[in-house]
């Protein structure tokens, strides 16, 4: 049975750990935390654990038990991802696999690289509102998209045992490179996020209580739908906007000219104008979403 480890049980570390299980696979789980690790082996998604804090030191028996993974996931916030493979590194075999889940590519991609030879990139674009290994969940990759970001020095046997496993999860699976990545998902991704948060701030900013509260009253699926994603984890936000800044500032730049010229639209009452503009964009969602998993960079 091989043994795959996961660095970093939340809501994506923990489910992949349960679907791995489910799929016959030995699972190690690293967390810098006990109880969420005793939780982890207490909901099935871990077969056995460690606990690794950055004072706590690497004993025989664990370093044994990292020697016997073939594949180690790191599922941790982004801007730990690079340091904790540093960490890793003294205590694993020369050719065990190794690849994460951020959802920014480029740098994480050039540092990891150049740490390990066997890194790949890799973005399982799945999740939920809520976090924590308490909303881990199985069968969450079923049908999301699973980006993997090789670069000409990434050994093929790792992209292809990290695209064997992402494709047991029932995922679809891309491959590009990490900048194009990183430009596609500041459009889909972390550009909405920013919208979002914006709506919220704007709505937070009515003075009169009476429409404030009639507002908090009325709102349903169409402002709960637009603002879920501005609601979310704050960290995960700000880990995008300063990994992915240059490609996020180019996305809002471009939406809030057009936001503008929605905004002179109406002052003009351009009604006309409005209504094309409206027309043209009830049609490009459509188009858009359609072709969502299309084949140009699917591997």
């Amino acid at each position: 049975m091989k043994t795959v480890g996961i660095v970093g049980l939340g809501l994506i570390g923990g489910s992949l750990g349960l679907d791995l299980r489910s799929h016959n696979f030995n699972v190690l789980g690293i967390s810098h935390r006990q109880e969420t690790c005793e939780k982890a082996k207490q909901i099935g998604a871990v077969d056995e654990y460690i606990v690794l804090s950055e004072n706590s030191e690497v004993d025989e028996v664990k370093t044994k038990l990292l020697q016997g993974v073939e594949i180690v996931f790191i599922c941790t916030p982004i801007d730990k991802i690079t340091p904790t493979l540093k960490r890793l590194i003294p205590y694993l075999l020369p050719k065990t696999i190794v690849t994460d889940v951020g959802s920014v590519k480029t740098p994480i991609v050039q540092a990891c690289s150049q740490l390990w030879d066997y890194f790949i990139g890799g973005h399982p674009m799945a999740g939920t509102a809520r976090q924590g290994i308490e909303a881990a969940q199985n069968d969450l990759f079923v049908g999301a998209a699973y980006v993997l970001t090789p670069t000409e020095t990434t050994p093929l046997v790792a992209r292809e045992r990290v695209e064997e496993i992402a494709r047991s999860l029932g995922s679809i699976i891309y491959t590009c490179m990490p900048e194009e990545h990183d430009r596609a998902v500041a459009w889909i991704s972390h550009l909405p996020v920013m919208v979002s948060a914006a709506l919220i701030d704007a709505c937070m900013s009515e003075t009169d209580p009476k429409v404030f509260n009639l507002a908090r009253q009325l709102a349903s699926s169409g402002f709960r739908d637009t603002s879920r994603v501005g609601g979310g984890n704050p960290e995960l936000g700000l880990m995008m906007a300063q990994y992915n800044q240059e490609n996020l500032l180019r996305s809002l730049f471009s939406y809030r000219a057009r936001l503008d010229r929605l905004i002179d639209t109406i002052k003009r009452e351009n009604w006309d104008n409005l209504e094309s503009i409206l027309e043209l964009t009830q049609r490009s969602r459509s188009e858009f979403l359609s072709s969502s998993h299309c084949s140009i960079i699917n591997s």
